[in-house]
């Protein structure tokens, strides 16, 4: 039998190198019996994911949450499309800043809460420059050095 872990918390690293974070919030997930499973598997890739508004309801697209190892034929699709859960303040909010020019709905995590539900961390965030990317990682690296020379 496949080990399940009790505490999922995985992020999107790829997400904080390509965008500028603006706004976060955690949504629950529509899911069906076995995609809960693969998740406390640790089975989901995220790297490609992204939300839309689809008639006033947050769905995301292109969250890979892989087949259920020891499923039956009643297994789930991997590529299939999840409605997000939130708050219609917080949804009303977030379709208003995703209509401007340049910003997406991203996801960056994806974790199991104390109560043991799947809850997803999606983010407003805009695209970063290349310029931006380099910034970004030479202040990782003086501040690592900084560490350093700490120690």
């Amino acid at each position: 039998m496949a080990e399940i872990v009790k505490n999922v918390s995985l992020r999107n690293r790829k997400a904080f190198h390509e965008y500028e974070i603006i706004d976060t919030y955690i949504a629950g997930m529509v899911l069906t019996g076995t995609e809960i499973k693969s998740i406390r598997m640790s089975q989901v890739q995220m790297q490609d994911a992204y939300c839309f508004f689809n008639h006033g309801e947050l769905w995301v697209k292109s969250l890979t949450i892989s087949k259920y190892k020891e499923g039956t034929h009643y297994n789930h699709e991997p590529m299939r499309d999840r409605k997000l859960l939130l708050k219609k303040i917080e949804l009303r909010k977030l379709e208003k800043k995703s209509e401007e020019r340049g910003l997406t709905i991203i996801i960056t995590k994806v974790f199991i809460n104390d109560r043991g539900f799947a809850k997803i961390e999606i983010a407003l965030a805009r695209g970063k420059k290349l310029y931006d990317k380099r910034d970004t990682l030479k202040q990782k690296d003086m501040t690592r050095e900084m560490q350093r020379v700490k120690f």
